[in-house]
Order: C-alpha cells, then structure tokens, then sequence
C-alpha cells in the first residue's frame, strides 16, 4: 500500500502566555518559533485574534504578522484571523494593504466573524470608543466585500451628499493580500463559496462538521479571476516529542487550558509541565478530555506524520495548519518554547523523510 503524499505545512500561533512568562518574553518565544517554521519549508504563520484572555497574547495579528514577517525571509504571514466585527473596514483594509506594501506577496488577510473575546470586552472593541455600529455581525458579508474593494488599486467609491468620494487602503498598490474566510459553522463556507474566496474550517477548535462544511463550500464555489478553483486546508492542535509518552506529558497544560475555557474556570496563564501533572483533571471533565484527545495529533515523530498524511487525506487537502500547543517544563528559557520549536522540527522531518 502506498504511503499517502505528504501535505504542505502551515503554523496557527495563538502567542500564548505561560504562567512563568510576560508578554515581552511570550513574543520573543513566538518570534523565535516563526524563524524555526521558517527555516523548515512551512508554508505560512498566522496569528489568531483573542482579547482579554490571560493566557493569549496575540491580540493584534497585524502587529504580530509584522514582527513576524520582519523576523522571517520567505514564509507568508497573516491573521488566522482578524475577527471583522471588531474593526472598522478602512482599517483592516490598510492594516493588511501595508503589510502588502512592505512585504509583497508574503500576506494573507484571514476574517472571521465571531468576536474572539467575551461580551463586555466585545463591547469594548465594538462600542467603547464609538466605534464598529451593533450589527457588524450580521453586517460581515457586506464588510467582507468592503475590504476587498478597498484593498484593490482602484479603491471603492462612496456615495456622500458632498459627492462621490473613493477610498483606498494604500495610495499606490501594486498588489493585494490573498484573503480567506474563516469559520466554524457552514455561514462562512456559503459566503466563501459564493465569492470565490479561499476558505478555512476551524478543525482544530471545532472539530465536528469539518466534513460538511467543506463539502457545502466545494459544492457551491464560485470560480473568481483571483481563485478559479476552491482552496481550503485543514487546521490541527499538534504536539511532537520523541516519544509518545513525552508528547502526552508536554500536551497536558493545553489540555488543563482548553478544560477551563469549555467548562467555565477561571482563565490563567498557561501552566507548566509539573503544575499542570500536579493538578488532575476531574473526573467528571474527563470525557471532555477524552473528546479532545480524539481529535488532536499527540505522539513521535512516525506517528504525528502518519496522522496529519491521515487527515490530509481524509478530508481532501494539500496543506495542514498545525497549532503547536506543546507545553513547557520548569527551567525552560522564558524567551523560547523549545517544545514548540521541536514539535515543528520533528514534524516537518518525518513528513519529508
């Protein structure tokens, strides 16, 4: 039997937090962890929009996505994604028209829709400082098509009583961030589908309906100039060692992590290694534990590139975008993830092997 072709690889950074880390250092590790995906063939480093979360620092992912792209040489950058109810339009827009400007042919505008943070922080973010009105949600569609008439050379023109007036992101662009929707229910992948955009179901926070998501957007694609054909690829928490059983030790704070989110906990800082060990899941989590376990690549080397050529397969992709979610041990450098870095090693050499 033949050994299924090996997907492209691709990184989804949250820049998490440990409980032994500021944010200074939690960039620096994430900085250093991009210049490792760099320098093993991955294909793109997207960071996620989060606020108000302890144990998550990527609150801004085109800030980071600069930091990123100026650390790096060849490895495109982007939002995975920025979460367009947030934000005004004309301000996406330029953002990602500038990390164009600076970095041709390097950006990818991912959109979501949801809010990426809790109610009142939302509110902040939307309404705070007069800002994005209370529909924006229900709005997406039309802002997704905003942005990327702004983004475009010509701009958009806006309707005033003072006359017609075109806004443009940039003043000379001389090219454009591909853009993706992102979502983990099927109204992205209709929207997606219906204007030919590239598309990402989030399997590695999701997990159930990737399957069905994928099929509505590959069933009704749209071809456009930009993309005649659909694209979409799967994404996937990851953590690799050199043995299974280092790999399950070193996935245990992301486990205790995610355990709080989906059960109502307070949200700390990401623990070490021991303190999460020291600190056993109840029982009555467990099946939760279970669930996620299921759908997660936690092993060696052999085993984590057998998975991810599984998945590939499975749900008919060229491309996996791994969240190395390894944790750390007590005494690691606080301006490094090692068990990131070489969850990204090791992937990508038993892939290429």
């Amino acid at each position: 039997m033949s050994t299924p072709a090996a997907p492209a690889l691709s990184v989804l950074d949250l820049v998490p937090v440990r409980a032994d880390q500021g944010t200074t250092e939690a960039l620096a590790a994430t900085r250093a962890l991009a210049q490792v995906a760099d320098d093993h063939g991955y294909r793109r480093y997207w960071l996620a929009e989060h606020h108000n979360m302890p144990s998550i620092a990527s609150t801004n992912p085109p800030v980071i996505a600069a930091m990123i792209a100026a650390a790096t040489e060849r490895i495109r950058v982007g939002s995975g994604g920025v979460m367009l109810p947030n934000h005004a339009p004309l301000v996406v827009a330029e953002q990602f028209a500038l990390l164009e400007a600076a970095f041709p042919g390097r950006v990818d505008l991912g959109l979501g829709r949801a809010p990426g943070t809790d109610p009142v922080t939302a509110w902040a973010l939307r309404h705070g400082g007069g800002g994005v009105e209370a529909d924006a949600a229900e709005r997406f569609p039309e802002h997704v098509d905003t942005v990327l008439a702004m983004m475009s050379p010509d701009g958009v023109g806006v309707q005033l009583t003072t006359g017609q007036h075109v806004l443009r992101a940039t003043p000379q662009a001389a090219s454009v961030p591909t853009v993706w929707l992102l979502g983990s229910s099927d109204f992205s992948a209709r929207l997606a589908a219906s204007r030919g955009l590239p598309y990402v179901f989030a399997h590695h926070f999701s997990g159930r309906g990737t399957a069905e998501a994928l099929a509505l957007y590959r069933e009704g694609y749209q071809p456009s100039a930009e993309h005649p054909e659909p694209r979409t690829f799967l994404t996937v928490n990851v953590v690799v060692a050199d043995t299974e059983e280092e790999a399950q030790r070193l996935v245990q704070p992301m486990v205790r992590s995610m355990v709080a989110l989906r059960t109502g906990q307070p949200l700390l800082p990401q623990a070490l290694v021991e303190d999460a060990e020291a600190a056993p899941v109840a029982a009555a989590h467990q099946p939760l534990v279970d669930d996620m376990a299921a759908r997660w690549v936690v092993g060696d080397p052999q085993q984590a590139a057998g998975r991810i050529r599984d998945l590939a397969s499975t749900f008919g992709v060229d491309e996996v975008m791994v969240s190395p979610v390894a944790g750390a041990t007590a005494g690691t450098p606080t301006d490094r993830s090692p068990a990131r870095e070489a969850t990204l090693r090791l992937l990508a050499d038993a892939l290429a092997a």
